[in-house]
């Protein structure tokens, strides 16, 4: 039987990984990376498209699809030609959101080393 403190712990996580946009499909990247939509190579993107066409790693089919990404070091893709850290059809969050999902990373990795 599980007990109730792994069963409290899990669902935390999963309640936190949830606020932090449901990094569950391969999509985890460290903190100091970004997606960068827009100026991946054909076949060499890192996941799954924004428009949801496909969900697995080196299946773009043209240069520069506003729909791919590739993971980059922070602040390098709005240097680059085309570059954004927008997917098509959403909008930026704004900083406090930003903020407030970083905090509930942060407890869940907090709740994990404890327990």
């Amino acid at each position: 039987m599980v007990s109730r403190k792994t069963v409290n712990t899990l669902l935390a996580s999963a309640v936190a990984l949830t606020i932090a946009g449901g990094v569950g499909t391969a999509e985890a990247m460290s903190k100091d990376k970004e997606k960068c939509y827009g100026v991946v190579k054909a076949g060499h993107n890192d996941c799954a498209s924004a428009d949801k066409s496909h969900s697995c790693a080196g299946y773009a089919k043209v240069d520069g699809s506003a729909n791919e990404w590739v993971a980059l070091p922070a602040g390098t893709c709005d240097k680059l030609a085309g570059g954004s850290t927008i997917a098509p059809g959403e909008t930026a969050a704004p900083d406090a959101v930003k903020g407030a999902v970083g905090k509930a990373e942060g407890m869940a990795d907090d709740m994990m080393k404890k327990h």
